[in-house]
């Protein structure tokens, strides 16, 4: 749930979300499936954005999605229509209790101030036997950059996290939040590594558009410059190596 302003400096968060929808969609269909989110009948995701992920279910009924950004919201109305969408903050619900049968998240818990409250929240909304998912939270203590030069590039981000509010090791974190919480049956893992030698165009320029976003005034245009540059070559040689190990979790109320 980032609070932004929607093309903030030139960034399309909406495909921002998509990118990252795409990284995860192989176990979002896996994790779905186990927990039986295509029976239920009433699913909730916190922090949906504009609602990239919320795409997964189509136009189905008994879909709600919740952000405390107003105007991720308003592109969320535009790309799923059918989807229940609500303005509030994921540590105060607004749902009565036991009232959804699946609520997940994605990228989501990193940018909370009290991410284990947010869990408890999730938990008292979600029905007796009903699935808490986690779907991807970032470890960027964890981050792996090759060639060497670019490892400054993970250290300037988890840096740039942490003075927006986010925590950028919450990643190893979930296994203690979700059984903290009281949840059943908790699943913890890491999503698999892979990626091809080279890197699209469109796909490049994502990165960096969100690498700026997330460094502006806090590393100097000509270092985010020369360090682009060098990332760029890496790519186009076929040698880049980044990995950002991103953990999911899953319990049972």
């Amino acid at each position: 749930m980032r609070a932004l302003t929607y093309y903030n400096g030139g960034m399309d968060w909406h495909a921002r979300y998509i990118q990252q929808a795409g990284w995860t969609a192989q176990l979002r269909a896996f994790l779905f499936n186990q927990a039986n989110l295509p029976a239920a009948r009433r699913i909730l995701e916190i922090g949906c954005g504009t609602g990239a992920v919320l795409n997964d279910f189509g136009s189905r009924s008994g879909l709600h999605g919740l952000d405390i950004d107003l105007a991720a919201l308003g592109q969320a109305g535009l790309h799923v229509p059918s989807v229940m969408l609500t303005c509030a903050d994921a540590v105060s619900l607004p749902y009565a209790q036991s009232v959804f049968d699946a609520v997940y998240c994605h990228y989501t818990l990193l940018w909370l101030e009290h991410p284990f409250n947010a869990l408890l929240e999730m938990r008292r909304v979600t029905r007796p036997g009903g699935s808490l998912l986690a779907l991807a939270e970032p470890d960027y203590g964890g981050r792996v950059d090759y060639p060497d030069k670019l490892a400054e590039l993970g250290h300037w981000q988890a840096d740039s996290l942490k003075m927006q509010g986010a925590d950028p090791q919450i990643g190893r974190k979930l296994a203690a939040i979700f059984s903290h919480a009281g949840l059943k049956n908790v699943q913890i893992g890491v999503i698999g590594a892979q990626w091809q030698s080279s890197l699209s165009a469109r796909n490049l320029d994502l990165e960096w558009k969100t690498l700026s976003s997330d460094l502006a005034g806090h590393v100097a245009t000509d270092q985010l410059e020369g360090m682009r540059n060098l990332d760029e070559i890496a790519w186009a040689q076929g040698e880049r190596v980044l990995y950002v190990p991103t953990f999911y979790a899953w319990g049972i109320v």
